[in-house]
């Protein structure tokens, strides 16, 4: 069985891929989720404590994430959430994995489409240049319409506490900025490469933080030669991987990613 690498998003850690990893351990694959690099202690110390936050880099996650799969035996199947599935198309582009999956994926860079209910999420950071230089945590009302906006209250409260940490403002800044810089940014992935394994892109309908027209904007960016294609599931928000009915989505997009790999 082919093993699996969920990679996760800003505003939370891989304790937010919980039953994900269960799920598809008891299905008999490995699992492994990497966090950020300084990211190796809980969502509590790292709210007590961001400086791990406020030093983390895009390089120095895609590296931490292409160390932990060259480890692997053979390629595995990553998927990614927000941030998480912009990683996911850098590593494929980097010739890593066998197949991809981007739920309510960030955009890599040339995606300039800007959505006023995205704008409103990010703005906790990008309210003002100084958080390039911070960790910003959302507040619980911030956290629910970005995260949880089709959740109950107690379910967003609960999921708030146990997963929310504060995000980079440096990287989230340099994901804006990456579109009107010169030359090849952080997130740049080369939409021509044919080698690229297949990478199919989820989108909640839901989604205030990364709406759907941004995965289909990205998706429509690749003009390589291999599988690129896009599910969008009515009525998820933001946190999918921990919405009800979870299970149905990560049974499909797992049964794609193998069926392609396969090829």
């Amino acid at each position: 069985m082919k093993p699996i690498v969920p990679a996760s998003g800003f505003w939370v850690t891989p304790r937010s891929w919980e039953h994900w990893i269960a799920h598809y351990e008891s299905k008999g694959h490995q699992v492994i989720a990497p966090g950020y690099p300084g990211f190796e202690v809980e969502v509590e110390a790292l709210n007590a404590d961001p400086t791990p936050i406020m030093n983390a880099t895009v390089p120095q996650i895609i590296a931490k994430y292409e160390e932990a799969i060259g480890a692997l035996s053979e390629p595995p199947i990553i998927i990614g959430h927000s941030a998480g599935g912009a990683f996911t198309q850098i590593l494929l582009d980097h010739w890593l994995g066998a197949a991809g999956v981007a739920l309510n994926s960030a955009p890599t860079e040339g995606v300039r489409v800007l959505p006023l209910s995205q704008l409103k999420s990010t703005f906790p950071v990008l309210k003002s240049p100084a958080n390039r230089h911070k960790a910003v945590p959302l507040t619980f009302e911030e956290w629910k319409y970005a995260f949880t906006n089709t959740f109950s209250e107690d379910e967003s409260r609960f999921l708030y506490e146990r997963y929310a940490i504060p995000a980079s403002g440096g990287i989230l800044w340099g994901g804006v900025l990456a579109n009107f810089q010169p030359g090849h940014q952080d997130t740049w992935v080369d939409y021509h490469n044919d080698e690229r394994a297949p990478l199919l892109f989820v989108s909640g309908s839901e989604d205030h933080i990364m709406p759907p027209v941004v995965q289909e904007s990205n998706c429509k960016h690749y003009k390589s030669n291999t599988v690129t294609e896009r599910r969008e599931y009515e009525g998820y928000a933001h946190l999918l991987p921990a919405q009800k009915g979870w299970e149905q989505i990560a049974d499909e997009v797992l049964e794609w990613a193998l069926r392609h790999a396969s090829r």
